[in-house]
């Protein structure tokens, strides 16, 4: 081993914020439902074998697991024959239409690419569909942190009213107990990163203690500032991610861009990727061998930063590399191999990987202010609060002054209560206005929040004239759902 000991050298927290806009039951392809199924088959349960005794911080979002709880049931065997039926014969067809064309080595590479999916099947079944048992029981039988999010990863900081936002951090927290136990450590991934001051008194409410945050403007990028956690006064301590260490990753030249990787975006008559970034039919070797020495320059430069940080600061310091799961396995199909490979090099080049609860134990945070931030584009709240998605911003807003008031005047729980606010919660998901200002999904956000709203109004009169309400389609969506603010005093 180089450079600093170990035992000194602070630590290396990954972490992987898992999260699924709630699309269950909501349309198919290209919209919907397959979202799910795909993540599950590709990044979901890999991830569950990936991670079996690494010390990474995950965030699973209460929307996220209010999916896959529901697979336990018919949900799961709608996914079943997603694989069977149509993953299956179109791999079958496409790789045939490839070979009739003289296309051998793509042909080759759908065929290999199939058995993705036979994996995926044969590991959804091997667990009886059982997602969240077997995460928790990475957990509590090796060194996996799970967190928890607010209920369905709405923008805090852009919630109308302190109810509000004690609906979706108390759901949070309450769901995510009543499925992983009350080991929960605290540990709560601000949606988006987004935070406000004093939002740190809300979360501690909720026994929330640890929290990441997104300081590169504040602080500057590469900044030994951030490998310091920062103590808050109300007690929940903030971890600023790093992205001189994420950029490597997350940048449109990172190295998911490289030429060598699967191409996400060249797709075949039933869109199967069998070309990699450089136009060539995609080797998936060769993309292991690369992913194996891109993970060995990834804990090349974080050794590097620990390094710098001690000895500049004498003392050791916590880099934090947050990122999407979904981005592992999905946009970047050679993401969990990559993942694996960092894990070994870690050891190999005495880096310690640590989970953040472990982290804070061994280093002291500082005192320091933190500025309102976001990780989206220009680290401000403009992707989810802009006149591209007014519609969105102002729907999201009316809806929950609405709930709040009508519940107030009314004091009368129920299913019209129930109904109206899990359509709120729906409808507050910062994925709908992230997808219509990246132009990610057509008209597909926009037809859900306008559904939540019409569906929300409809529960509001019934609460009004105390009628009924039909079944809703959010039939699996935040069933610990906590009504408690409506009616605090």
């Amino acid at each position: 081993m180089s450079g600093t000991r170990g035992s000194e050298r602070g630590a290396l927290a990954l972490v992987l914020h898992s999260h699924m806009p709630y699309v269950e039951g909501f349309g198919t392809w290209p919209f919907g439902e397959e979202w799910l199924w795909e993540a599950m088959a590709c990044v979901y349960l890999p991830l569950l074998r990936a991670l079996r005794s690494a010390p990474v911080t995950v965030g699973l979002t209460p929307v996220l697991c209010d999916q896959l709880e529901a697979l336990e049931g018919e949900a799961g065997e709608r996914y079943l024959r997603f694989l069977r039926e149509v993953r299956a014969p179109i791999h079958v067809e496409d790789a045939e239409g490839l070979e009739a064309a003289g296309e051998h080595a793509l042909a080759a590479e759908v065929r290999r690419a199939a058995s993705d999916y036979r994996e995926a099947d044969r590991a959804f079944v091997e667990l009886d569909g059982r997602l969240l048992p077997a995460f928790r029981d990475l957990s509590l039988r090796g060194p996996v942190e799970l967190w928890t999010s607010a209920a369905t990863h709405a923008v805090l900081p852009l919630l109308a009213t302190d109810a509000g936002l004690r609906l979706q951090v108390g759901t949070g927290v309450r769901s995510h107990e009543r499925r992983f136990g009350d080991g929960w450590s605290g540990g709560f991934w601000l949606p988006e990163c987004a935070y406000r001051e004093g939002l740190e008194r809300e979360l501690a409410e909720y026994g929330v203690r640890t929290f990441c945050i997104d300081q590169t403007n504040a602080l500057g990028l590469a900044s030994f500032d951030q490998l310091e956690p920062i103590a808050t006064a109300a007690g929940p301590v903030a971890v600023p991610i790093d992205w001189d260490l994420i950029s490597l990753v997350w940048d449109p030249k990172g190295y998911p861009a490289h030429p060598t990787y699967r191409n996400y975006h060249g797709r075949t008559v039933h869109d199967l990727r069998p070309w990699n970034n450089g136009g060539e039919p995609y080797r998936h070797w060769e993309a292991l061998v690369l992913a194996r020495s891109h993970a060995r320059e990834f804990v090349a430069h974080a050794a590097s930063r620990l390094d710098a940080y001690r000895a500049d600061r004498d003392r050791p310091g916590l880099l934090c590399c947050a990122l999407d799961a979904e981005l592992l396995g999905h946009w970047w199909y050679e993401g969990v191999a990559w993942l694996q490979f960092v894990i070994d090099e870690a050891r190999l080049q005495g880096v310690p990987l640590a989970t953040l609860p472990d982290a804070l134990e061994r280093i002291e945070p500082v005192g320091r202010p933190i500025a309102d931030s976001t990780w989206g584009e220009g680290k401000d709240l403009s992707t989810w609060d802009s006149a591209r998605v007014a519609e969105i911003a102002f729907s999201a807003r009316r809806a929950e002054v609405e709930t709040v008031a009508v519940a107030a005047a009314t004091r009368t729980r129920g299913p019209a209560l129930d109904r109206a606010v899990r359509e709120l919660l729906a409808l507050q998901a910062s994925d709908w206005a992230f997808q219509v200002t990246h132009e990610l999904a057509a008209d597909y956000p926009l037809e859900r929040v306008r559904e939540h709203s019409r569906e929300l109004v409809v529960a509001l009169e019934a609460l009004k004239d105390s009628g009924s309400v039909a079944d809703a389609a959010v039939r699996n969506l935040a069933p610990e759902v906590d009504l408690t603010p409506l009616f605090a005093p």
